[in-house]
């Protein structure tokens, strides 16, 4: 008897065995396991809210779980049928493994804008979050349940039942979800109305509807279009033999104020741009938290101020209105991409560049993008608007963003996995990495200072802050309305040449007391302009920095 049953259970017998399920049933089961291994962020911060504490805690936290589970059946059972459902809900168990942890690990919060982040990475920036950390998540929440699942036959039925199954379980899910948020309704009402971006944390929820938003908006897009704005835009008239101006913005990546040495930070940070004194505007805000909506934003009209933004992406930027006016434009990226800012002009990209002197086999660093700069404006002539766009602080990779001669903070994290990595390690890395961007910032200075043909300026602007582990928060990309300041403080700078000053009949003085005051990258676009003397209706002279400062301008109070 023994012998029969060893014979049974034997290995291979058991491996044989396949049992059998419906769509709706593997759906039901998945949507369990994802309430159950997913959403640990979403817990803990539902915890931290002070939602569980109360005296109906253990009810709110029943409520909520019940309607985590029946939402996500009810997206299941929109997504998968006979014939996806092994392949789709397998690319979902990975992409939900790698979710979780990228949450847990970074405080990230999977809304709209990173979503749209992520599908514009390249394979380099995606590379660099890959972590043998990950391994183990995928493994087990990914790798592992995919295999069950394929060792399902899926039950036969026919098609009229099927359909008929298939309503009734939505229509249960649907109801399922509504009853246990009415049973708590108050509660859970009122977390989602004090903490609005904890959605961002129900998992694979928040990534399936921010997804379709991006699709949806990229759709929309396409259809209307870009509408053109600044078409009126032309050039004061100049003195003759006036040299031609070349304005070179700089847009930075992933620096945060508070680590800025011109901003009074413990170490000096910027050693080589205290001895050029530029301009520094030590009170300024970004219009994001991620590249995906600052970039759009700094260049456009609009900004933060009306932040609207099918607007911003929907219409042309900055460099078109110059354009327009008769300067012409460049866009240098050691990045990935303008986000369509530079959309139609003149565009260079050194992110796959192979200059021994500046890059190795993963990255350039950013002093790349002065070559070769004089010869490419020399061709058209004439006024110029370059923009650099970094690679900067961008992390989590910081020990790669600078040169060992620039290791000048130590101990340093030598890891993307900052999790492994004490906050001192990580904070020196990270100042490294600034001290790069400040030697990149005097090479150009000297760069354009030594431009007899031309009169020539700076700007550099960074486009959002990092988190480096305060509050369990790490890289960037925090729904605005909670972002922290590391995230929105940027710093600013602003460099002239003697002539270029002295064109413009700028007073450098009144600048650097107006540098005090708050700003914006709303005031980029407008800034642009007046320096550029580019007249157009879309100019206001409100948020322009260098109005007060000109000729002919009330003395600011």
């Amino acid at each position: 008897m023994n012998a029969i049953v060893r014979s049974r259970l034997r290995w291979p017998a058991w491996f044989a065995y396949r049992p059998e399920a419906s769509v709706e049933t593997i759906a039901l089961v998945a949507s369990l396991f994802f309430a159950v291994f997913a959403n640990g962020a979403f817990w803990r911060a539902a915890s931290a809210a002070g939602a569980l504490s109360a005296g109906k805690g253990a009810w709110i936290a029943a409520c909520m779980f019940v309607a985590i589970v029946a939402i996500t059946l009810l997206l299941l059972g929109v997504l998968l049928n006979r014939w996806t459902v092994k392949p789709l809900l397998t690319l979902l168990l990975l992409v939900t493994a790698a979710a979780a942890h990228f949450m847990s690990q970074y405080g990230v919060y999977l809304d709209t804008g990173m979503v749209r982040n992520v599908l514009q990475s390249d394979g380099k920036e995606s590379g660099e979050l890959l972590s043998a950390g990950l391994i183990l998540p995928m493994l087990l929440y990914g790798v592992l349940p995919s295999l069950l699942l394929w060792r399902l036959k899926l039950k036969p039925r026919p098609l009229g039942r099927a359909v008929l199954v298939r309503l009734g379980t939505l229509s249960a899910a649907l109801a399922v979800s509504v009853l246990a948020l009415m049973l708590s309704f108050q509660d859970v009402s009122a977390l989602m109305r004090n903490h609005k971006e904890i959605r961002h944390l129900v998992t694979p929820a928040n990534y399936l509807v921010s997804l379709a938003r991006v699709a949806l908006d990229d759709s929309a897009s396409r259809v209307r279009g870009r509408m053109p704005i600044g078409t009126d835009a032309r050039l004061v008239a100049r003195a003759p033999g006036a040299k031609p101006r070349l304005l070179v913005l700089v847009v930075g990546e992933t620096v945060r104020a508070q680590n800025w040495g011109l901003n009074g930070y413990q170490r000096q940070t910027t050693p080589e741009l205290a001895r050029i004194q530029p301009i520094n505007f030590p009170d300024m805000t970004a219009c994001g938290s991620s590249t995906e909506v600052s970039v759009p934003c700094m260049f456009s009209p609009y900004g933060r101020e009306n932040y609207d933004k099918r607007r911003i992406e929907g219409s042309e930027s900055l460099l078109n209105v110059l354009e327009y006016a008769g300067i012409q434009t460049l866009w240098r990226d050691n990045q990935t991409g303008c986000k369509n800012v530079c959309k139609g002009l003149a565009f260079e990209s050194f992110e796959h560049d192979r200059d021994p002197a500046f890059c190795d086999a993963e990255r350039c660093f950013d002093e790349v993008m002065l070559r070769g700069l004089r010869e490419r404006l020399d061709v058209r002539g004439g006024d110029a608007v370059v923009v650099l766009h970094q690679l900067g602080n961008h992390g989590p990779s910081y020990f790669r963003r600078y040169p060992e001669r620039l290791r000048r903070y130590t101990p340093t994290c030598d890891t993307n996995e900052l999790g492994r990595c004490s906050r001192e390690q990580i904070v020196n890395a990270y100042d490294n990495a600034v001290l790069a961007t400040d030697e990149f910032l005097a090479r150009t200075i000297r760069y354009l200072a030594g431009d007899a043909g031309r009169d020539t300026a700076l700007i550099y602007l960074s486009d959002h802050g990092e988190s480096l582990g305060e509050n369990g928060l790490y890289l960037h990309g925090v729904p605005y309305a909670i972002a922290p300041k590391t995230q929105t403080r940027v710093p600013m700078v602003m460099w002239m040449s003697p002539g270029f000053s002295a064109a413009r009949g700028l007073d450098l003085q009144c600048l650097r007391n107006e540098s005090r005051r708050p700003a914006s990258q709303d005031n980029l676009f407008h800034s642009v302009l007046g320096l550029m003397q580019v007249e157009t209706g879309v100019y206001r002279k409100a948020l322009d920095l260098f109005a007060p400062c000109m000729p002919g301008a009330t003395a600011p109070g």
